[in-house]
């Protein structure tokens, strides 16, 4: 690259289209209907949707800045036990005190901004988790995580080695 071009935009290694059993099912997982629904942009071992991909507005055109939201249940449970264990304030301290990992943190937001202003600009540069100064919800980073693969998210990936074989209990819900 000349430097004069543009970067790239990373796209996630796959979406899927949302069927009526994966509204259904992910209806079940949020416990009301989903909203600005997109994609399917992760799956668990059992099939069902992960993480959703969403649009940057809502229906009525309100900004929805979350662009792969976590519907998994069981997932969202576990993880909050590791918010609850202090472990965002851990991470963000390691932010101030290490310039590879904050780097790394900095190219996150900025290829989930540029994947989101892709579809629609909102004109704002906050993205989701905190990116990229702090570590504010690791939720969303753990979906930006399983969106993307391993490696692009650095705190997502690690609340993801902590959890280790999440998904091996069965399915987070049952669908018919």
């Amino acid at each position: 690259m000349t430097g004069q071009e543009p970067e790239p935009v990373a796209r996630p290694p796959h979406l899927e289209p949302v069927s009526e059993a994966d509204r259904a099912a992910i209806q079940a997982q949020l416990g009301r209907p989903p909203r600005a629904l997109r994609a399917v942009a992760h799956r668990c071992g059992c099939g069902l949707p992960t993480v959703v991909q969403t649009s940057p507005r809502l229906e009525d055109g309100t900004p929805f800045p979350t662009l792969y939201y976590l519907t998994c249940p069981k997932l969202a449970g576990m993880i909050s036990t590791l918010e609850a264990s202090g472990l965002m304030r851990e991470m963000t301290d390691r932010l101030a005190e290490d310039e590879e990992l904050a780097g790394r943190y900095r190219a996150a937001h900025e290829s989930y901004l540029a994947q989101r202003d892709a579809l629609d600009p909102l004109g704002t540069a906050v993205t989701a988790g905190g990116m990229p100064g702090r570590v504010k919800c690791l939720h969303a980073l753990v979906a930006h995580s399983l969106a993307m693969g391993p490696g692009v998210n650095p705190f997502g990936d690690e609340a993801l080695e902590l959890l280790g074989d999440w998904w091996r209990t069965g399915s987070c819900v049952h669908t018919a």
